[in-house]
Order: structure tokens, then sequence, then C-alpha cells
């Protein structure tokens, strides 16, 4: 009961928002994303709802992704750049409202910590643009015991068979 009264705190005193700013950022695999376009060029060429998942972080309502209930076999990409990130056959049904993986494409994340929930939690987000995907936790199933949280909106399933869109950028 006492950390949600501090939360609650800190919302009415606009000081959660601060505690982000206190962490540094580790983009792409610990430096930079690869891909150098602005925020402001990814708010021209991305929907509302997708430059605030991808270049603002935010979360979108759980349940609320029709990738959820995608279950062919395919590959999920980055909605801004499309680097490959995930394959379909690590996605399984976490029951938290978003999509779900057991693991990444190698080397396609990059981590960052982030206390917004003013408890340690890790982030990652696509290494070739920066663009937020969600988050990964240690309770997911075996063997790996990973679950790698993200916002649909971030994302595009390409079916197998299907063509890639271009790279952007």
């Amino acid at each position: 009961m006492k950390r949600r009264r501090m939360i609650e705190a800190l919302l009415a005193a606009g000081a959660l928002p601060l505690l982000a700013a206190c962490t540094p950022a580790t983009r792409g695999n610990g430096t930079n994303p690869t891909l150098a376009i602005s925020r402001s060029e990814w708010r021209d060429i991305l929907p509302a709802d997708r430059f605030a998942v991808l270049f603002e972080e935010a979360t979108e309502r759980p349940w609320s992704s029709p990738l959820n209930d995608e279950e062919r076999p395919g590959t999920y990409i980055c909605a801004a750049c499309h680097q490959p990130l995930f394959e379909s056959r690590h996605k399984y049904d976490s029951g938290t409202g978003w999509p779900s993986f057991t693991q990444p494409i190698a080397d396609t994340m990059g981590t960052k910590a982030d206390y917004k929930l003013l408890m340690r939690r890790t982030e990652y987000h696509c290494n070739r643009c920066g663009g937020h995907q969600g988050h990964v936790f240690n309770d997911g199933p075996p063997p790996r015991g990973e679950r790698w949280c993200n916002n649909g909106l971030a994302l595009l399933f390409v079916a197998e068979g299907e063509p890639f869109p271009e790279l952007r950028g």
C-alpha cells in the first residue's frame, strides 16, 4: 500500500516522468540506432498511434492488437523501419493482452533500464531505428524463461511466402 501512495504522490507532483530522464538510454548494440532518421521525420512517416508507441514509448491498451490472434507462420517486423524482429514460431499467448514472444531474432534489439513504474524493468527497442517495442520479463516459458512483451502497434506481420516491405532509410 505504501508503494501505491508513493506513486500517487509522484503522479500528483508531476515527478514520475523525471525518473525516465534519469536513466541512460542504450540504443542499438549499446550505442545508437544504425538508422539516422529524426523524430520529426518519423512523425511525418508514421500514423500518430504508431509514432507514440515507437518514439514516445507509449503503451497500447491490452487486447487491442489484432496481432494477438495472429497464428499464421511468418515474421514480425518493426513497424517503423521494417527490420525483421521475431519469427512466428517464437510467439505464444502469455495471457497479458499483448503479443508475446520467447525470443527475438538475434542481434535485432537494444535494451535499457526503465523505472517508469518505480521498479526496474528492461525496455527493448529495434536496434536499427531505435523504435520502442516493449519490455522483456523473466516469467516466460522454458527453455529460456523470457517473455518479450511487445506493443502490437510497433509491429507489422508478414505471412510466410509474402514479400517483405522494403527497409526504410
